[in-house]
């Protein structure tokens, strides 16, 4: 399930709702401020607004984002077209691949996660740390999956 860029910044596509309701299903809270009241003013709030960094993968073998919001395209340096081609491994640093992969694996059994550090490289090659993560498997109602997806809500240079 992969969207385009004007899906992100005028309407709430099915993707942004899975992302938000299976955020909420699982952690408890909601990645949204309680006074949006229209899923598009969500969804622009979202992707061009939000405080933290918001990324999503799909489910294929090696993964490929298929979201990145405005922060996080500034804090890796790729614009929506470059993102949403990226396997999301080649989002960590080289030496930092060892500990990405626990982390995806662990987000994989048990839902979600939060509380994770992990250096991460720009396109740049600038390196970063990306800090306070929550990550969390992107499920529908039925139990299907479609991927994970994660949030960071602070971000310094290596």
């Amino acid at each position: 399930m992969t969207m385009e860029p004007h899906e992100v910044n005028g309407r709430r596509s099915n993707f942004v709702h899975l992302l938000l309701s299976s955020h909420e299903r699982l952690t408890g809270s909601s990645l949204c401020p309680s006074e949006f009241t229209d899923a598009d003013e969500e969804a622009r709030w979202l992707y061009e607004s939000a405080p933290f960094g918001l990324l999503a993968h799909d489910a294929s073998a090696d993964p490929v984002f298929v979201y990145a919001n405005s922060t996080a395209q500034k804090c890796f340096e790729y614009d929506w077209e470059e993102f949403v081609r990226l396997p999301s491994r080649l989002s960590a640093d080289p030496g930092a691949q060892g500990d990405r992969a626990a982390f995806v694996r662990s987000v994989t059994e048990r839902g979600y996660a939060s509380g994770y550090r992990g250096l991460r490289i720009a396109k740049s090659g600038r390196r970063f740390w990306i800090e306070d993560v929550t990550m969390w498997n992107l499920r529908d109602v039925d139990g299907g999956y479609h991927g994970q997806a994660a949030v960071f809500r602070s971000w310094t240079d290596a």
